[in-house]
């Protein structure tokens, strides 16, 4: 199995079209970055962690799922970058590669000595939209290979679908 490890806020300030929604709507870069890290997921078939620093959401850490990928808020006073050391430790086993994905040089060093692998804000960008062009492609050919369904589906019923398949509720 692998796994993605994704330093959240450091891919957001690396990435032209996040950085830009970041500075004027924080959640809202965040919840892109979720969304592109579910279409990665559902494409390489990694099991996606998101982690992001407490320092912007203040409380006790927070965990959930969106689009069925993991999304980890970090305790007060710790760090994006210990929680996904302490995770590439705990969660590398024989049978899993574990991959971060962060432009922090000092973090890169630190998660090499635990033999995971890294990639780059810049390289997963790149990964990202090899995958998007990917996913237009399969859905163009699939689009004219299929006949004209013979049933119509309203635009609400085709976004309820389109929820079914990225796994959300």
């Amino acid at each position: 199995m692998d796994i993605l490890l994704v330093d959240g806020y450091n891919i957001i300030g690396a990435w032209p079209e996040l950085r830009a929604l970041k500075d004027s709507d924080l959640p809202a870069a965040r919840d892109l970055l979720v969304e592109k890290m579910a279409e990665y997921q559902a494409y390489s078939g990694y099991r996606v962690i998101v982690v992001f620093d407490a320092h912007y959401v203040k409380g006790t850490e927070k965990k959930y799922k969106n689009y069925k990928v993991e999304v980890i808020f970090t305790k007060e006073n710790e760090t994006a970058d210990e929680r996904i050391e302490k995770m590439a430790i705990s969660l590398s086993n024989r049978k899993t590669q574990i991959h971060v994905a962060t432009s922090d040089y000092t973090e890169q060093w630190a998660i090499f000595g635990q033999g995971a692998l890294r990639k780059s804000a810049r390289e997963l960008l790149i990964e990202m939209s090899s995958i998007e062009k990917g996913i237009e492609k399969k859905v163009k050919t699939i689009q004219e290979k299929r006949p004209a369904s013979k049933i119509q589906i309203s635009d609400e019923l085709a976004e309820i679908f389109e929820k079914w398949r990225r796994g959300e509720k």
